[in-house]
């Protein structure tokens, strides 16, 4: 007789039934422990599939409450410690309930439902708890920048373009401008949360099931926000652009993570020395005693590189004809759980170096203006004082910094007569401005102060928006608040449908 003995129950795939030979172990092994990760949530879709069946009327009660029971038990000694012990992957649930009850009421589990709404019901929670932490930390970074830009209004540091100094701004309209751009990448992720957030539960392989299962039912047990509405799109072997949307959301936030890394890397140099990093994020050479080597932001950049290596990893290991790529989706999905693991530690620790950094602020005001990045203001004051065509105003400064560089002079080295002579070298007329004036124009405080303008760097205006990006991300709190809601009470609810059955 080829039907296992219930109590060593090895699972559906062995030896004499559809394959003449047991499966190489290595690979039984690989399974297994790609697996592994997913035992809680195979868990709870067993315990979800289970009452659902009963309710159905697909499963005798007594029944379903025999293994609802058994289930609740093995929780007892840890989920995961009992069904990696059990073996059978994915199909854990089954092996142990048909160890510990036998065939005849353990091997009814599996009714209407196989490996790929398994995996996809699996890949898709593992996919929305990552993202949703994700969520969070992007949300905990937010808070942090909005905090420090409100006391960073007139800290001034100098704007770059091109690598050369451009225009000064703040410190605070600077951070706010990562705070606009975690806000995009908030809208992005949990963009991809709510397409992830749908069930596959009753899709089995591509087609679904002839028996009167309840998808809707599964999918509100195990807090999903829907399900698919066509059976084939929910199996990720059919379908991978679920697979590979969050890799790409995650490699895009990464990338403006790693760019504000290389800011601070670049700050913290002896030739810039805008900041100093404490030392808890930082290591020192084994035979360059003077160094401070940052290490935090660097660890950024690696991770960053990683993030982007998982999109192609997932377009690659997932790209084929349609159910073709199945096991390649391992290879993608652990990188990715890896990389989302590793955003969610980066988003934390950058909110706790940024509030502890040095900030050289009177350093950072001299270079902000003495490499001529307040010149645009003194070309404007020749256009309201003198009413010049801008363009001729430009040249006339454009000529003053080119002898200024010349004669080894700077900014505060600007007087009438200096600037009558590159006006005059232009279109042979003097600019006819005073000192005051001139100091005025070239000041970088009066520089950030005058630019008022919706979007601008003004200490008001930044305040501002301050404020409207304050109200903005407390909306994006309230929804994942509401997401940690829903899915606290599908578990609620979860366990009432068990306690109805089997009793408490």
């Amino acid at each position: 007789m080829l039907k296992q003995p219930s109590p060593d129950y090895r699972g559906f795939r062995t030896a004499g039934i559809r394959l003449r030979e047991e499966m190489l172990p290595l690979l039984g092994k690989l399974y297994h422990g790609r697996t592994q990760p997913m035992q809680p949530i195979m868990h709870a879709f067993d315990k979800a599939h289970c009452v659902m069946l009963v309710e159905q009327g697909l499963l005798a009660r007594d029944t379903g409450a025999a293994m609802l029971r058994a289930l609740r038990d093995m929780e007892k000694d840890g989920v995961g410690e009992v069904r990696g012990r059990v073996g059978g992957g994915l199909h854990s649930g089954e092996q142990y309930l048909i160890r510990t009850l036998g065939e005849d009421v353990g091997g009814r589990l599996h009714l209407a439902r196989s490996s790929g709404d398994l995996s996809s019901v699996g890949i898709n929670v593992m996919q929305r708890e990552k993202l949703l932490a994700v969520l969070r930390g992007v949300n905990g970074l937010r808070r942090v920048l909005l905090d420090l830009a409100r006391r960073h209004t007139d800290t001034i540091i100098p704007g770059y373009s091109f690598g050369q100094h451009a225009q000064p701004m703040t410190l605070a309209h600077l951070w706010l401008s990562w705070v606009t751009t975690l806000a995009r990448d908030f809208e992005r992720v949990h963009g991809a949360y709510r397409r992830i957030n749908v069930s596959p539960a009753g899709a089995v392989i591509m087609v679904g099931s002839d028996f009167a299962i309840d998808r809707e039912r599964t999918a509100e047990l195990l807090g999903f926000d829907g399900l698919h509405e066509n059976c084939a799109d929910a199996i990720l072997e059919l379908t991978p652009d679920d697979q590979i949307e969050p890799a790409m959301v995650i490699a895009l936030l990464y990338h403006s993570m790693a760019k504000w890394a290389d800011d601070l890397v670049l700050w913290s140099t002896s030739e810039f020395s805008f900041v100093d990093i404490p030392d808890r994020f930082c290591n020192t050479s084994s035979i360059m005693m003077q160094k401070k080597n940052v290490i935090g932001p660097a660890e950024v950049k690696g991770a960053s590189a990683e993030a982007l290596g998982c999109v192609v990893t997932c377009y690659t290991a997932l790209k084929g004809p349609t159910a073709l790529p199945i096991t390649e989706r391992y290879y993608a999905l652990e990188q990715f759980w890896r990389v989302a693991d590793n955003c969610r530690r980066d988003l934390g620790w950058f909110g706790e170096l940024l509030p502890a950094l040095e900030i050289r602020a009177a350093h950072m005001r001299e270079e902000a203006w003495r490499h001529w990045s307040t010149a645009t203001d003194l070309a404007g004051a020749l256009v309201r004082q003198r009413d010049l065509p801008w363009r001729t105003a430009h040249q006339i400064v454009g000529i003053l910094v080119r002898l200024a560089e010349e004669r080894g002079l700077g900014p505060a080295d600007v007087t009438p007569a200096f600037l009558d002579e590159a006006s005059t070298l232009y279109h042979g007329v003097p600019a006819g401005l005073d000192a005051k004036t001139i100091r005025d124009a070239l000041d970088p405080s009066r520089f950030i102060a005058s630019r008022t303008l919706r979007g601008g760097p003004a200490p008001h205006e930044s305040l501002r928006q301050a404020d409207l990006f304050t109200r903005t991300l407390a909306a994006d709190e309230e929804i994942v608040a509401g997401i940690e809601t829903r899915l606290a009470t599908a578990a609620t609810k979860l366990e009432a449908a068990v306690d109805a059955i089997v009793g408490k």
